[in-house]
């Protein structure tokens, strides 16, 4: 059994993974890290993400601006702009790696302890892409919720909430650690392959010279 649904898991972990990627660098470029609704003007939503800050009116669209510099960032997000584009770039080498190290590729049949080491790498590299995208998108909610409980400030001052990137980074983050969970899974499944398949080779074998005894005159 375990050989019938390997590929399956295979394919199954790489989707999940390619999905999380995809997801990453929609959280990466998306400006609604952060939601300000004025409530003094209830047309216009400012937002802010890792590149740019937006503000969003009912009649004119979105108009952003790209921060003008990388200093002047606060620290959550600088932080979160050097982890994310870790995390791109590492769910991409992932999926490169992963993706030569399949079954149901053909490329490398007779290499198949190399192509076990590629499963194994691009299962670790969805790891270590999913906890560095959802360390930054939890660090900025936790950043997010301290300023919106400070006492110390007004109440009349308006606060930052929870943008939808957010949300999105977390999915990112669950997707690519489950995907690389079961693209390892299978690895470790495959452990017992050999024996089970040598075991089956040999049955075979006697079966055929059995056959050719009693066909035998």
């Amino acid at each position: 059994m375990a050989l019938v649904y390997q590929p399956t898991m295979q394919l199954s972990g790489i989707l999940l993974a390619l999905l999380g990627w995809v997801l990453s660098c929609l959280t990466t470029y998306l400006p609604q890290w952060k939601n300000l609704n004025l409530e003094l003007n209830e047309l216009e939503i400012w937002t802010m993400g890792l590149w740019q800050a937006c503000v969003v009116q009912e009649e004119g669209g979105m108009q952003c601006k790209d921060f003008d510099s990388f200093l002047a960032l606060p620290p959550e997000l600088r932080i979160s702009r050097i982890l994310m584009v870790f995390s791109n770039g590492s769910g991409l080498l992932g999926l490169l790696l992963s993706g030569f190290g399949l079954d149901c590729l053909k490329i490398g049949e007779r290499q198949q302890e190399q192509k076990k080491r590629l499963l194994l790498f691009g299962g670790m590299l969805f790891w270590i892409s999913g906890i560095t995208a959802i360390v930054p998108v939890s660090w900025v909610a936790h950043s997010t919720v301290q300023e919106f409980w400070d006492e110390n400030v007004p109440d009349i001052v308006p606060r930052w909430d929870f943008g939808e990137a957010l949300f999105v980074g977390w999915l990112a983050g669950f997707c690519l650690i489950l995907g690389g969970s079961l693209l390892n899974c299978t690895i470790c499944s495959a452990e017992v392959h050999p024996s089970s398949a040598h075991y089956a080779v040999a049955e075979q074998q006697d079966q055929c010279q059995h056959l050719e005894t009693e066909t035998r005159p």
